[in-house]
Formats: C-alpha cells, sequence, structure tokens
C-alpha cells in the first residue's frame, strides 16, 4: 500500500508500507523530483544489465530525505511550509517513507532503528529550520487501514 500525504495539493510525503507487493517496477514519485521512490519485484533470474550512470546536471533546491523504519515503531508529524501542524502518522519496521515538502517531527514509540538516505551534501544546520512539535494533546493520527 502506498499512502500519499498532502496539503492541498502539495505531496507531503510517500509512504510505502511494508505490506506493499507489485509486480515490475512502480515509481510512485513524479519524474520531476530530485528524488525518486520506487518499489522492485522481479522473479527468479530476471536480469538488470549492468549499466554506469551518466553525468547530468542537476539542481536540487530542497532537500528531500527517504527512511526506512528498519526496526521499532515511529510517529511522524506532519507540517505545512508555514509550520503549521497538519496530521500524523505512525511507521513501523519494514514502512519506507519519502519526505519531499513541508515540515515533519518524529515521535519513537518504541526503540526504533531508522536508516536515512537524502541528497547531500549535508549544509549542516543551514539545511534545516527547526521549530517547537505539535503537544501531544492536538496529535492527529490518521489509521490508514
Amino acid at each position: 500500500m502506498i499512502s500519499i500525504v498532502k496539503d492541498g495539493d502539495t505531496a507531503l510525503a510517500f509512504i510505502l508500507r511494508h505490506s506493499h507487493h507489485g509486480d515490475g517496477i512502480e515509481f510512485f514519485t513524479p519524474n520531476e523530483f530530485s528524488q525518486q521512490l520506487a518499489y522492485m519485484n522481479r522473479p527468479r533470474g530476471y536480469v538488470i544489465p549492468p549499466h554506469v550512470h551518466n553525468p547530468v546536471l542537476r539542481q536540487v533546491q530542497y532537500t528531500k530525505e527517504v527512511l526506512l523504519i528498519k526496526s521499532g515503531r515511529v510517529r511522524v508529524d506532519f507540517y505545512s511550509d508555514s509550520r503549521v501542524y497538519l496530521e500524523s502518522r505512525n511507521l513501523e519496521t519494514g514502512d519506507v517513507i519519502l519526505l519531499a515538502f513541508g515540515g515533519h517531527g518524529f515521535e519513537m514509540l518504541e526503540p526504533s532503528e531508522i536508516i536515512e538516505v537524502k541528497q547531500g551534501p549535508y549544509a549542516g544546520e543551514a539545511d534545516k529550520s527547526r521549530f517547537a512539535p505539535v503537544p501531544a494533546d492536538y496529535v492527529k493520527l490518521v489509521d490508514e487501514s
């Protein structure tokens, strides 16, 4: 299952649940995104021909990051670009999320291991602006079941 978290017409995040299954290859993100998220399911013996990637000049304005929940459970809080809290979703072991736009914060609901992939080079504190999290009693958890 794939879920798209939106603020109006803006896709803030793409959540690929660990239970998702399909055939072939599926890209979930628009072609113009500087970070792409896809799912592949290939049969035994399928071959992806060897290849190299050609140098292509790209311009990246906003950092997009992909998180893989290796273990545990994590609540993700989503915010608009203007830092207004919108909603929250829970992620669990095996889930993958691409954070594309808007703001986000996290609370570990149990001990969690997370693998993060994002564009570099990392700009340190110039890469982000921090702000206060949503108070616990205002959390709006979206249930996707």
